[in-house]
């Protein structure tokens, strides 16, 4: 047990150099290629980000704990608004832009209503997933079209962007790291977390949802967190939305065609109704001013925690 915790530690020191590798690097060759920061943090952090998810949801198929798999993505996506999003907001208000209310954040929920219209039926199969990697590859094409048509940065000053162009191998080689420590530092995290809570003789729904939802939404935490501190808000803000885009439609889309997945009634009655209420939340609080404040954090926050209690009392 005492090796575990200190697995545990390490994995974290590697979350916070693997965010602060993969922040620095993409936001660098945002500038370098004149692409806005938040087109960034909705494809090349988004997807990095969502690899713990993607490993630990597979291995879980693979292994057969279906709760897990499913309760990872789900928990994952009410820690990314709830906890990530708050505590970004705590530590620095973030600013949302205007046309993430109506092109991001809609693709988000449309995500989320698809995925609970799968579920219906106890589970998701190989067609459920073809469905969804379907609409990953839209998603993806949508983001590559803005990123031509309207990505360029009016605000990135030729003067800092030449510099930056002869760079780019470097900032490469620190996304890769970033990926690379952030993918080691979770998957530490949540194996050390499963072992100790397994042994307090945890559900696997459980263990799904709470721990290893929050295991692996550590990295979108770091990097988001790391985002808002370097003032990257749109990295930050970027990055929760893409990431649950992600989850659903890359990371559920991709483990029912090896496997196919059972949705467990409780979680039809309790968590992806939260995770539809967390999404749709999320418009009125990005309308209002068109910030997310340090009130609005403590709501998030506050709301995370009293689904916890939920789940614990469930």
């Amino acid at each position: 047990m005492t090796f575990t915790i200190f697995l545990f530690f390490v994995g974290l020191v590697l979350l916070y150099y693997g965010a602060d590798f993969l922040v620095d690097g993409s936001s660098r060759l945002a500038l370098s290629f004149g692409v806005r920061p938040l087109i960034i943090g909705m494809t090349i952090v988004s997807f990095a980000t969502s690899m713990p998810e993607m490993m630990v949801s597979l291995l879980a198929v693979g292994k057969g704990s279906s709760d897990i798999a499913v309760g990872n993505i789900v928990g994952s996506n009410i820690a990314n608004i709830g906890l990530i999003l708050g505590t970004s907001a705590l530590l620095m208000p973030l600013t949302v832009p205007r046309g993430l209310l109506w092109r991001e954040l809609p693709i988000m929920i449309v995500a989320t209503s698809v995925l609970y219209g799968l579920c219906v039926d106890g589970g998701l199969n190989r067609a459920d997933g073809v469905i969804l990697l379907v609409l990953l590859t839209l998603f993806i094409g949508y983001c590559l079209r803005f990123a031509r048509q309207a990505g360029l940065n009016p605000e990135a000053p030729e003067s800092l962007v030449e510099p930056e162009v002869s760079h780019r191998g470097r900032d490469v080689l620190y996304v890769i790291g970033g990926i690379i420590g952030l993918g080691v530092g979770a998957n530490w995290m949540v194996s050390s977390a499963v072992i100790i809570a397994r042994a307090m003789g945890l559900s696997e729904l459980f263990i799904g949802m709470t721990i290893v939802a929050l295991g692996t939404s550590l990295p979108e935490l770091a990097a988001s967190l790391m985002s808002a501190a370097k003032g990257e808000m749109e990295i930050s803000i970027g990055n929760v939305i893409g990431s649950n885009i992600f989850n659903i439609l890359f990371v559920l889309g991709v483990c029912p065609l090896f496997q196919p997945i059972t949705v467990e009634p409780a979680i039809m009655r309790l968590e992806l109704p939260v995770v539809m209420l967390f999404s749709v939340a999320l418009v009125p609080l990005c309308w209002h001013r068109h910030m997310i404040g340090r009130w609005k954090g403590v709501v998030l926050l506050v709301s995370y925690v009293l689904f916890i209690v939920a789940m614990t009392l469930q």
